[in-house]
């Protein structure tokens, strides 16, 4: 991109890789200098937490904060009754209301550890499209709305046409999804004066019909801003780790987990991580990014400490850092390692070493254990697992059983 910001927002989303395209980059730097201007991302409700995936979205809505803009989380409480088909090679599991709500009453804790909302002119607002979305009278939507969409073009779009590609039922239902997307962004603006969507790169077509409506039916000028979707070096998706999902609230991923997350970066990206995650200066990220050696690996407990204390808070982080090196450096068991607790009856018969591991979350199959194991990666207290066989006991476990796989990660069993 060879345009020159103007505005704050846009200078730090360009210099620390934020930006993958804009509707119209002049249009919306000038529109951001005219003061406090809302811009939104939205969240559908699928689980009860958001991860990692989502936190690229999160900071840039505490970016736009940072830069005088007033941040909307939209929560789709309507959308997620359809649910998005973008890039996906199935539809998502229909939820009820009632699952959807306790969703998104896990999801809104999340965000008061990036946002601060409020009614001031900067405080960010939760808003959720239910709002409007629930009301509406079908036949009134399609002669009001549903003219002004071409199924021509809606079939050309990337993630519609992935999908058609690969020969994947496509509902009626989620078709729709992008109507109401679009519709979604015509009701921020007509509403609360909001200017700009922002997204992964997969919402650019849901974005742009979003502008195209707003321009149609209500002449708002509205603009559409996006992020790269974001792979680590080694080409795998971000967000996923060996145990699966890295879940931002506390109570499905414990802070320790998460600080181990990114402090297991690959060295690559360090430095790109460190410029999209934390708000360090970003000389300082490209610094940390390029050292070598032994030196990098205290790059990745910075970025570990710097990302884990804006969503836990810095004593989640610093006891996180010293727990690792109680473990890894003084070869202890730390305080804070993940635990299972187990009750007597539960062991009473004994419990093999490979349900063991997999209970404990440091393999996420029987399989994934027996592999381990097999390939001399798995330790208790530290000893090598050689028998996949072991049957493990109430006596076994009198005191607390450290688990390792691999070198980086832990657990504790213990009984209850």
């Amino acid at each position: 991109m060879t345009y020159h910001p103007k505005s704050e927002f846009i200078t730090v989303m360009q210099q620390r890789g934020f930006l993958a395209d804009c509707t119209d980059y002049q249009g919306l730097d000038e529109a951001l200098l005219k003061g406090a201007q809302p811009g939104y991302i939205g969240f559908d409700a699928t689980a009860k937490s958001l991860h990692v995936g989502s936190l690229i979205q999160i900071m840039m809505l505490r970016w736009l904060q940072k830069t005088g803009g007033k941040p909307i989380t939209l929560m789709g409480g309507g959308t997620t009754k359809v649910g998005d088909p973008s890039f996906r090679a199935d539809e998502r599991p229909l939820l009820t209301p009632d699952q959807i709500d306790d969703n998104i009453a896990g999801i809104k804790n999340v965000f008061s550890a990036y946002l601060t909302y409020g009614d001031g002119p900067t405080d960010a607002m939760m808003i959720n499209n239910a709002e409007w979305l629930d009301g509406l009278n079908y036949l009134d939507f399609l002669r009001d709305i549903g003219r002004h969409f071409s199924i021509n073009r809606m079939l050309s779009f990337e993630s519609v046409k992935s999908r058609l590609d690969r020969e994947q039922s496509l509902s009626f239902l989620e078709f729709n999804y992008m109507i109401l997307q679009a519709y979604d962004f015509m009701e921020l603006h007509r509403r609360y004066g909001c200017i700009l969507q922002m997204g992964g790169s997969d919402q650019w077509g849901n974005i742009v019909n979003g502008i195209d409506l707003t321009r149609r039916v209500i002449d708002g000028e509205v603009y559409g801003l996006t992020s790269p979707l974001l792979t680590t070096s080694d080409g795998k998706k971000m967000g996923k780790s060996l145990s699966g999902a890295v879940w931002l609230n506390g109570d499905m991923l414990s802070p320790y987990e998460f600080w181990q997350f990114w402090r297991n970066t690959t060295d690559a990206d360090v430095g790109r991580f460190l410029k999209l995650y934390t708000e360090l200066p970003v000389d300082e990220c490209d610094r940390l990014g390029a050292l070598a050696g032994s030196e990098i690996n205290e790059a990745k407990v910075r970025l570990a400490n710097e990302v884990t204390a804006l969503l836990h808070g810095a004593d989640a982080a610093a006891t996180a850092e010293a727990t690792a090196r109680e473990v890894f450096e003084h070869g202890g068991v730390g305080d804070d390692l993940p635990t299972l607790t187990l009750t007597a009856e539960e062991v009473a018969g004994g419990m093999s070493i490979v349900q063991l591991i997999v209970r404990s979350g440091l393999a996420s199959s029987g399989k994934e254990a027996k592999r381990l194991i097999a390939e001399n990666g798995a330790r208790m207290d530290d000893k090598p697992l050689t028998d996949a066989g072991l049957m493990v006991d109430a006596a076994t476990l009198a005191s607390p059983v450290k688990l390792s796989a691999g070198r980086k990660r832990h657990a504790l069993v213990q009984l209850g």
